[in-house]
């Protein structure tokens, strides 16, 4: 069901890989809510993902993009000016990546290079969008920025590995961003705490489905969806949400306030 809820409002949308991100989740509800989108992603993932197949589907440019590159990022915000016509009402940064993962590499013995890619990739490509974004104001008065993390950003969750640094980097970046653009032109700047999500970049953690088993169960509502998450963070891009900003926002069915589920102790 749409409500109308972006209607006449343009944004950003990066990292919707496939079926299974939540970016592409989001895409498809803000486009539902009557929001004009470009799509962004990096050149190895439209190799590897379907992002195009989104972009065809919705009707809306792809605009290839590594936000590790000011270069790329800055190329990215002139062609949303010139095709929006004017700055950006939201952005989604939905972007993560670590090597020392993928190598199986443990968190006291991590590579330290696959260590600064984390960083860059999965945390400062945010203050980089919003730096740039900020120079080139491209970011309309009182728009709405949302950034994905997980809990493992104030938790322990070793096979998590430096993503776990990354996502509290990212967390820091949202709330000192926030102040800035919050004092500047009213922008928001929020991050989003999802419940760990089947997504490819997900599933590619150790144990993936043993950490999603049992955060089902310690949840009172069971897991959120990919789907929900995206209703959520469209709620975020809205006008009714103008009074939130700098914060950390737990979308996990409960999770985040447990301590322990009574069904894990039979």
């Amino acid at each position: 069901m749409s409500y109308g809820l972006l209607r006449g409002k343009k944004g950003i949308i990066t990292g919707a890989l496939d079926e299974r991100s939540i970016a592409w989740h989001v895409a498809r509800r803000a486009s539902e809510e009557g929001a004009t989108l470009l799509l962004t992603n990096a050149p190895v993932a439209m190799r590897l993902g379907q992002p195009s197949a989104l972009a065809q589907r919705l009707g809306v440019p792809l605009v290839p993009a590594d936000l590790t590159q000011i270069a790329d990022i800055e190329k990215l915000y002139d062609e949303a000016l010139k095709y929006f016509g004017g700055p950006i009402d939201f952005l989604l940064h939905s972007v993560g990546m670590s090597l020392n993962v993928r190598k199986g590499k443990a968190y006291p013995d991590i590579d330290y290079e696959f260590y600064q890619k984390t960083l860059d990739v999965s945390a400062i490509s945010f203050h980089k969008l919003l730096q740039i974004g900020r120079r080139k104001e491209a970011f309309a008065e009182g728009g709405s920025i949302v950034a994905l993390s997980y809990i493992a950003a104030q938790r322990v969750f070793p096979k998590y590995n430096d993503m776990s640094d990354a996502k509290a980097l990212l967390e820091s970046i949202a709330r000192m961003f926030g102040y800035f653009l919050g004092k500047e032109r009213g922008i928001r700047v929020n991050i989003v705490s999802q419940s760990p999500t089947p997504t490819t970049a997900g599933m590619g953690i150790e144990g993936f489905q043993a950490m999603y088993e049992y955060a089902h169960q310690m949840s009172p509502l069971g897991n959120a969806s990919a789907e929900a998450c995206a209703d959520f963070i469209v709620v975020l891009f809205s006008d009714l949400t103008r009074g939130v900003t700098m914060q950390t926002l737990y979308h996990d069915g409960g999770f985040s306030a447990m301590g322990v589920a009574e069904e894990l102790l039979r």
